[in-house]
């Protein structure tokens, strides 16, 4: 049975557009949260992925981070590279550009 937060944090992630980026903080925020280890515990547990976005959030430094698929981050940055976002060395390029705020 999912908890409150994560159904807060999976359905906020919907909100992000396709070929955008958003990062645990600004989601934590976007919920009305301060716990963003919860936050990103919560984004890991989604089981509705990829329908339900969840690669489509990264560190704040732009870093891809981890993603709980068994195919790890490689698929993260195959799902991300297919929306057209352009990753190098497991980090989005144009992040600013690319970030999405809610």
């Amino acid at each position: 049975m999912p908890t409150k937060l994560q159904n807060k944090v999976w359905n906020k992630l919907r909100e992000i557009p396709k070929g955008k980026v958003t990062t645990y903080k600004l989601l934590a925020k976007a919920i009305d949260s301060k716990a963003i280890r919860a936050v990103a515990t919560a984004v890991g547990k989604n089981p509705f992925a990829p329908k339900v976005p969840c690669h489509r959030v990264v560190l704040s430094s732009g870093r891809i981070g981890n993603y709980t698929h068994i195919l790890g981050v490689d698929r993260k940055i195959e799902l991300l590279k297919d929306e057209g976002i352009d990753i190098k060395d497991s980090k989005v390029v144009n992040f600013k550009e690319t970030l999405y705020y809610f």
